[in-house]
């Protein structure tokens, strides 16, 4: 779950291990397409076979669709023509023919998924689209074509196929979980009691011990910005304020740590079950994988960053040397132009508030 962000199940793979997992946030960086993802399944599927090994686990996110650019473009074109009124029996016939043809390529059943209607913020009903069946199917596709061509030699491929977006959804919270909903419940109240409104209660340094927890809110306005929503060709583009995607950080300690097990999950059967939720004894303190593992979180981050700026403010004063000088305005305009390029508007309509 939790659509084009990769977070729950790249927390899932650090807990339960399984052979491979694809996360939306690697797929769209290399810009992989389906039929590199379902090659990369084979490859996978191929090597465990040559051991022997003829079973095995794949974890995808449930946003996975629209990180790859060819489904995520033919989507757009889709969600267009709805805008334009076009019924849902005609819109195949006013595809692009680029469109029309990966259209036709999928099974029927992934077709009528990609028809339905977007959701409010333009984006695609995803716990419709069963995207692990549509990989399904390309892999056993694929690596039929390899049993003919001999290049594939082991059993015949079978899938089967789970979606667990709502049984995740309906399972019991950890205590962490508790907790951390009691404590952010505790700071509304004091929003409430400040006669304060247009806040978000947040919380950091969870990682730690309860006690050493950092109470605070921040103004939603802050963490939103203005995405561009056109009705139609020729029509003015409509700004819809939007909460910035907080996406997996692909340099971040935890996918680091995936990808150095990556290989091991792959062929050593590392399966890990973590067992049913405890609220008391010595497994009732267990907290996120990822959170763990980083650092610092978000807040401390920026914390760090207001941190290295007071430094610079009291080493750069009146009285510090021509050289000290030069040297500050070289590298903070260094790092403002590279700021501004990074937080710069893309190519999904995105614009600072």
């Amino acid at each position: 779950m939790s659509r084009k962000a990769s977070h729950v199940a790249l927390e899932c793979a650090l807990q339960s291990h399984p052979n491979m997992v694809i996360l939306g946030e690697e797929v769209a960086m290399s810009k992989l397409t389906i039929f590199d993802i379902t090659k990369q399944i084979c490859d996978a599927v191929q090597t465990r076979a040559e051991k022997e090994k003829y079973h095995g686990v794949v974890l995808i996110p449930e946003g996975l669709v629209e990180s790859i650019p060819e489904l995520y473009a033919l989507l757009q074109e889709i969600h267009s023509l709805h805008r334009q009124g076009v019924s849902v029996d005609n819109i195949t016939s006013q595809l692009s023919p680029w469109a029309y043809a990966l259209f036709e390529y999928l099974p029927p059943f992934i077709r009528k998924q990609l028809l339905l209607h977007p959701e409010s913020d333009e984006s695609a009903q995803l716990s419709q689209i069963e995207t692990e069946k549509l990989l399904a199917h390309l892999v056993e596709v694929e690596m039929n074509k390899r049993t003919k061509e001999g290049t594939y030699k082991g059993k015949k491929f079978n899938a089967i196929c789970h979606f667990f977006g709502y049984q995740a959804r309906g399972s019991l919270p950890s205590k962490f979980d508790c907790d951390y909903a009691y404590v952010l419940g505790h700071i509304c109240y004091h929003i409430l009691a400040a006669g304060l409104n247009g806040y978000m209660a947040t919380v950091t340094n969870l990682k730690h011990p309860v006690n050493k927890w950092r109470c605070g809110a921040t103004p939603i306005t802050a963490m939103m910005t203005v995405k561009r929503y056109s009705r139609g060709p020729g029509a003015t583009p409509i700004g819809k304020p939007a909460l910035h995607p907080a996406t997996v950080d692909l340099k971040g300690r935890a996918y680091e740590l995936l990808r150095q097990k990556a290989s091991s999950f792959l062929m050593d059967d590392m399966y890990r079950n973590p067992g049913p939720l405890q609220f008391e004894g010595p497994g009732a303190e267990v907290k996120p994988f990822s959170l763990c593992v980083e650092d610092q979180d978000y807040m401390g981050r920026i914390k760090k960053i207001h941190d290295y700026l007071d430094k610079v403010r009291s080493i750069v004063k009146p009285g510090c040397s021509q050289d000290v000088l030069k040297a500050a305005l070289s590298s903070m305009a260094s790092v403002a132009d590279v700021l501004t390029v990074v937080s710069a508007p893309t190519f999904n309509g995105q614009l600072p508030l």
